[in-house]
């Protein structure tokens, strides 16, 4: 499997640094997430060894196991929506947390941070659709939760992630480019404490295009494991 893992890894980095050249950026700004959802715990160790460091995972309950067999170095990433009774064992797992969305959560990250002695690395999701059933902070409630994230002392802050709807990648870009476009006036706030740095946005099928929009982390299953197997 680790042969297999290499090969498509340096294959999507090679489209990486192709779509990162045509807009004209450094490919060492962007930031490939390896999502191992329904893989095997096998498949996290083996993308470790080929040297794929940041790894993602949709569930806390899914990732343990995988986060012990990939041992030391790699950084873990949540990318799938938090529930709050879940936030005393995602803090002590992950190094990022893409889907903060609510102040409830925010606050309870917090203090769960503080019981484990970490400060606990944030982005916001941005719901884009309008769509109520569909995870994350409608735009005109992302202020306020920016400035309750970085008034709270063991969170931090880095930028904005979304999850657009599935469409071909061409039709998403322009929901690449609002993120991008609400990541420049947040950042125009000066919320002290607050970084809107990262943005995390683009999986298999668009992560070209999120990096032409500017995306600096890129969510990527299926071109790196295959195909997922749902049980």
């Amino acid at each position: 499997m680790i042969e297999t893992i290499a090969k498509n890894l340096k294959e999507v980095e090679q489209r990486v640094a192709a779509a990162a050249g045509r807009a004209g950026r450094d490919p060492r700004e962007i930031t490939i997430v390896g999502v191992t959802k329904t893989h095997p715990a096998a498949a996290a160790r083996d993308a470790a060894r080929a040297g794929l460091l940041d790894l993602g995972e949709n569930y806390v309950q899914e990732a343990r196991a995988k986060i012990e067999a990939a041992g030391q170095g790699v950084r873990w990433h949540l990318i799938g929506p938090l529930q709050t009774n879940k936030a005393k064992y995602a803090v002590r797992l992950f190094h990022l947390i893409h889907t903060l969305d609510r102040p409830k959560l925010a606050r309870e990250l917090d203090r769960r941070a503080a019981k484990a002695g970490v400060c606990q690395k944030v982005l916001i999701q941005v719901n884009l659709t309008g769509q109520e059933q569909r995870a994350g902070v409608l735009p005109e409630g992302l202020r306020e939760l920016a400035e309750l994230a970085a008034s709270l002392e063991n969170i931090e802050l880095l930028g904005l992630m979304t999850v657009p709807p599935f469409l071909p990648a061409e039709e998403v870009r322009p929901y690449f480019a609002e993120l991008r476009r609400i990541r420049d006036r947040a950042a125009s706030w000066s919320i002290e404490g607050a970084s809107f740095k990262e943005l995390s946005m683009g999986m298999t099928a668009d992560f070209e295009v999120a990096i032409e929009e500017r995306a600096t982390i890129v969510r990527v299953g299926t071109a790196i494991f295959g195909e997922r197997s749902y049980t």
